[in-house]
């Protein structure tokens, strides 16, 4: 099975959470060690990953039968009206 590529609106949620998610960890956290940040990193791309997962993806266009009455196709055209100036 094909994986559809990512939206922009995916690309953007799913960024924007692992930037903001990481500042908010590593403020809270007030870590300094590197294992602590390592971990903190790990977390918020794999928020980033989900969040960017549950955005809905754009639904394929569906493809309408038109019916249209008997003679349409044809062309109805009308005489041309002379008029005098």
């Amino acid at each position: 099975m094909i994986m559809p590529r990512p939206t922009a609106a995916q690309l953007a949620y799913g960024s924007c959470t692992v930037i903001f998610s990481t500042l908010a960890m590593l403020l809270l956290s007030q870590t300094s060690s590197g294992v602590g940040i390592a971990v903190i990193a790990v977390a918020a791309l794999l928020l980033g990953l989900l969040v960017a997962m549950t955005v809905p993806m754009p639904k394929k266009p569906r493809v309408v039968a038109v019916r249209k009455p008997a003679g349409a196709d044809r062309e109805q055209t009308e005489a041309p009206v002379l008029t005098q100036s």
